[in-house]
């Protein structure tokens, strides 16, 4: 659970980058020390900053010069690529559309996701079946959009074999069918400044992002530099600045991964509230869980067990499976369960249908 910590860490985390395949990993003092450093960060903040990530900082930057250009077109052009539950939930949405806990965000965004074959996730998964709608203006959009991707789905795997590892599992605990075809979602976000709608018809509040955890594994957010604006809360309900630092990322963990850790990680609460008069742009990359995953518990794939004595869900998508808390952390966590069932697919689904005007 969360601390009444008074700022986020900052990890450097290039030991695990460097070594996170390295059979020997674990006997690396400098990858443990990342790996003690990413467990007390998960246990107290539920959030950090991680340098050392390997991630080209001119590729960092050409995503936000990008992400802004986009957001400086007029409103009709950003229209050509409108979202909408034909696209699949993917595309463009403006200002005031999406809504957290009912009350309308003032940001506008681009939504992509995986892209979803017909039939692909089945019934359930048939709400976000599509490709994503990328603009041609700026032209370089799509093809650096997709660069980022891949990067930030390596790190994203990289931090959770750290994370893993801190759990008290092997590092590859969450590879394979539990998270190594992960779903993901890549939001391209703008924020207008306190005095500034871009010329249209906002809503009048100055919530940007309302306060709301996130719901997969772990998140990568690429900030706008000069602009403090993301803030988590603490045990005490105090609201602690996440300022831009470069060359970072910060960090955060879902509610997903607090299940699976039995609440020995907080998805912590977080809002963005842009009271700077420029314009801020952020991009935040969601690593989810494998949507063909069964999610035994740990103990039913420990080694000297038969993995043909488990019933196998794994031959068919399994959208609908239900993350559970992990064995090995209910065993530090006095050996009770704190969280029931909760589906990803659903939860998604239901997502999609209410998040948006």
């Amino acid at each position: 659970m969360a601390t009444d910590f008074k700022s986020i860490p900052i990890i450097d985390i290039s030991p695990l980058v460097a070594k996170c395949d390295d059979p020997k990993r674990v006997q690396d003092p400098d990858v443990l020390e990342v790996v003690g450093q990413l467990d007390q960060a998960c246990r107290e903040a539920g959030f950090f900053y991680v340098k050392g990530h390997g991630i080209p900082d001119s590729l960092i930057k050409d995503i936000k010069n990008v992400t802004r250009k986009f957001f400086d077109l007029p409103y009709e052009e950003k229209l050509k690529i409108k979202l909408s539950a034909a696209t699949g939930y993917r595309g463009y949405q403006r200002i005031g559309e999406n809504i957290t806990k009912g009350i309308p965000d003032m940001h506008e965004a681009i939504d992509c996701y995986r892209e979803i074959t017909p039939g692909m996730y089945g019934a359930l998964g048939k709400i976000i079946e599509g490709v994503n709608q990328w603009p041609h203006d700026p032209p370089y959009f799509k093809v650096l959009m997709e660069e980022y991707i891949s990067f930030c789905r390596d790190l994203s795997r990289k931090i959770m074999r750290g994370i893993a590892l801190a759990l008290g599992g092997s590092a590859d605990e969450f590879e394979g069918e539990r998270a190594g075809d992960a779903f993901w979602v890549l939001r391209v976000i703008g924020y207008p400044g306190v005095s500034n709608t871009n010329g249209q018809n906002a809503p009048e509040n100055d919530i940007g992002c309302g306060a709301h955890t996130d719901y997969g594994l772990v998140t990568l957010v690429n900030q706008d530099d000069g602009i403090t604006a993301l803030q988590v809360r603490n045990l005490s309900g105090e609201w602690i600045s996440a300022p831009p630092i470069p060359g970072t990322f910060v960090c955060n963990i879902g509610d997903m991964l607090k299940i699976w850790s039995n609440g020995m990680y907080d998805s912590t609460l977080h809002r963005v509230i842009n009271n700077s008069p420029k314009y801020r742009v952020c991009v935040a990359y969601f690593y989810e869980v494998s949507p063909t995953y069964p999610f035994y518990a740990l103990s039913s794939l420990a080694p000297g067990n038969d993995p043909h004595t488990v019933p196998s869900l794994h031959e068919q998508p399994n959208f609908d499976a239900a993350v559970e808390p992990l064995d090995i952390c209910k065993e530090k966590t006095g050996g009770i369960k704190k969280f029931g069932k909760a589906v990803y697919g659903e939860h998604l689904a239901s997502k999609l249908e209410t998040n948006f005007v």
